[in-house]
Parts: structure tokens; C-alpha cells; sequence
């Protein structure tokens, strides 16, 4: 492959990736031709993209975005897999897939520009999601809150209550006094 060719496949490459600092590496040189078709059709449908490339250019491609420690888990055949909603998301998916298919296999990844080896990409599919995560901020803000909320409604609805019930008696003692 000539040096034009190649350079002109990092770029592509690049614009492919854009600002991302999160992938992962797969292996499927095991899986036929019609089954990876229909992996990436499924993927794609996700908002993912499924890239296999010369582990060369994609060091290089790599190394160009900032990125330099992945050098260990390009080994060997590669795909290079990014896209989704965040990388839980996309861990996840792919961590699902490759229970199903034995013909699958997660290699490693990048998250946050850091290598991360196939334990690791396994540990975040477990995690929350991005917008998991969000609501379960949202709920520890709201929640001294509504707290505070119900802990005075409950004792001022009882004192009401109270007052409410000694002030019925009055009154019905007085409107008994008017009629007589």
C-alpha cells in the first residue's frame, strides 16, 4: 500500500473517530462474512460504526488524536468500534454480543483516551449510563428536599388537625347557645 493511500486512510479514519476519546477493540475474525455484515447493519441502526483496519493505521490514526495507549491490545486482527449514546452504552452492547457469540471477542478499549484492557470494558458494561447517572444525581439533589417538604406538612397537618377539631366543638356549642 503505497504512503498516500495510507495517509488518506488515517484521515479517514480521523473524521470517522472526529473528537472521540472513547472505543472499543474487537476481534471478529472468527465470525463469517454475512454474520459481520449483519453486526454492523444492527450497530449502525445504534448510531455505532464498526471499522476494521491495518492495526498499523490505526496506531497511526490513533497517535494523531491524542491517543498512545492502545498499543498493547492492537494485536492481532482488529475492529475498531465507536459511536452509541456513551461508552457504557456501547460497552454494554457489545459485551452482550460477544456472550451470545463465542466468535466475538473484546479485545480492549479507549475510555477517556485511557487504554483499557477486556476486564475493564467488561467492569463499565456493568456500570450506569450516562443518563442513569444523571437521574440518580437528580434524585439525591431533590431528595433532602421533598424531606424537608414532608417533615413539615406532617406535623403541621397534625397541629391543623388538632386545631381544627378543638375549635368544631366551639363552634357547635355556640350556634347550639344562639338557637336557645
Amino acid at each position: 500500500m503505497s504512503k498516500p493511500v495510507k495517509e488518506m486512510i488515517v484521515r479517514e479514519i480521523l473524521s470517522g473517530l472526529g473528537d472521540r476519546k472513547d472505543l472499543v477493540v474487537l476481534d471478529v475474525s472468527k465470525v463469517d462474512a454475512i454474520a459481520q455484515n449483519q453486526l454492523r447493519e444492527d450497530l449502525r441502526k445504534k448510531g455505532v460504526t464498526l471499522l476494521g483496519v491495518k492495526n498499523t493505521l490505526a496506531r497511526l490514526a490513533l497517535k494523531e488524536s491524542g491517543i498512545d495507549s492502545i498499543d498493547q491490545i492492537l494485536a492481532g486482527p482488529s475492529t475498531l468500534v465507536w459511536g452509541g449514546e456513551d461508552i457504557v452504552g456501547l460497552s454494554r452492547e457489545l459485551a452482550e454480543r460477544a456472550k451470545k457469540s463465542d466468535k466475538i471477542a473484546i479485545k480492549g478499549g479507549i475510555v477517556d483516551g485511557q487504554g483499557v484492557d477486556a476486564n475493564g470494558i467488561e467492569q463499565i458494561s456493568k456500570g450506569p449510563s450516562r443518563l442513569e447517572l444523571i437521574g440518580q444525581i437528580a434524585g439525591l439533589l431533590l431528595s433532602p428536599g421533598a424531606r424537608l417538604a414532608g417533615a413539615l406538612l406532617g406535623p403541621g397537618g397534625i397541629v391543623a388537625g388538632q386545631i381544627k377539631a378543638i375549635s368544631e366543638p366551639e363552634e357547635a356549642s355556640e350556634e347550639g347557645g344562639d338557637a336557645a
